[in-house]
């Protein structure tokens, strides 16, 4: 049965994330050792003990989550667990946890290209004052010409029923409130986070990232990878930079993602890292996907 492996974005991080799995396995182990080594502080400390606020910084929360997701699949790829594994897909930072997964990065490479996009973005954020919310129950065009009307940016299309909005702090505000009073969506929620990801305010970052990109060696991955930007799969490197370098600033088409995982004849999901988020989203996506979440080191076979 061909297996599509899931990793997650920012936003799933939890205190004591890794924890489990550094515990209990010598490969995820040396991983987090390697990770402390390569980052120069302590990532497996604030991972497994926090602070909560520190965790969530995203210069942090980025390279915890792609240490934690790649660390878990290592550890089921070594006990056979991944089965024939033909897909690999990320919602936003999680991108490039699968195409490392998939070989078009090594983890060192992998990992310092996930610490300076959070290097930067964290940047873009306290230089700018944005905000996100989560539109629940509408459709994306309804969704779209209210962001049109209120200047703000779509930044997640996550599935069936559920967008993420992202912009300039006030703008958010005016769209929830309007949002509201006109009850098209069945829930209008204002997200905590640290600024506005995947929208105009993030140029900076995505400048900048793409300056970088530019001497990262990447190679054509083995397994097949999706762009959030496009939907679709991608596997030239230098398409990699470009569709990696977009996505800082455009929409994540997470559905379309899965989807096309789907439509190439991936059959069932395994998840990896913090909680189930992307098997929840999978559900609302297509409730016939079997997905399977690996977030501790109980929930990998022996």
């Amino acid at each position: 049965m061909s297996v599509g492996l899931l990793f997650a974005g920012q936003g799933a991080q939890a205190v004591g994330m890794g924890q489990s799995v550094y515990a209990g396995s010598p490969l995820a182990r040396r991983l987090y050792e390697e990770a402390d080594r390569i980052l120069g502080w302590s990532l497996s400390e604030i991972s497994f003990n926090g602070p909560e606020d520190k965790l969530t910084e995203t210069r942090v929360c980025q390279p915890a989550l792609f240490v934690h997701g790649y660390a878990l699949y290592a550890v089921a790829a070594e006990r056979g667990a991944v089965g024939e594994a033909t897909a690999a897909l990320g919602l936003s930072l999680g991108e490039l946890t699968a195409l490392t997964v998939a070989g078009a990065l090594d983890f060192e490479t992998g990992l310092r290209v996930v610490a300076e996009r959070g290097r930067l973005m964290q940047e873009a954020c306290e230089s700018t004052a944005g905000a996100m919310a989560s539109l629940i129950g509408g459709t994306p065009e309804l969704a779209a010409s209210l962001c049109a009307e209120h200047d703000v940016d779509m930044a997640n299309l996550n599935c069936p029923g559920q967008i993420v909005v992202s912009g300039e702090s006030a703008k958010v505000a005016a769209l929830v409130e309007a949002a509201k009073e006109s009850k098209v969506f069945r829930m209008v929620v204002p997200l905590k986070v640290a600024g506005a990801y995947h929208s105009r305010l993030m140029a900076s970052a995505r400048d900048r990232f793409g300056e970088y990109l530019q001497g990262v060696v990447i190679g054509r991955p083995r397994l097949a990878v999706f762009s959030n930007v496009t939907g679709a799969t991608v596997s030239e490197p230098d398409e990699i930079r470009r569709r990696l370098t977009e996505q800082v600033v455009s929409s994540v088409r997470w559905e379309d993602n899965m989807r096309a995982a789907a439509a190439l004849g991936v059959e069932r999901f395994i998840e990896f890292g913090p909680g189930a988020v992307l098997a929840g989203l999978a559900r609302r996506i297509d409730r016939g996907w079997p997905v399977t979440s690996i977030s501790e080191f109980a929930d990998l076979p022996a």
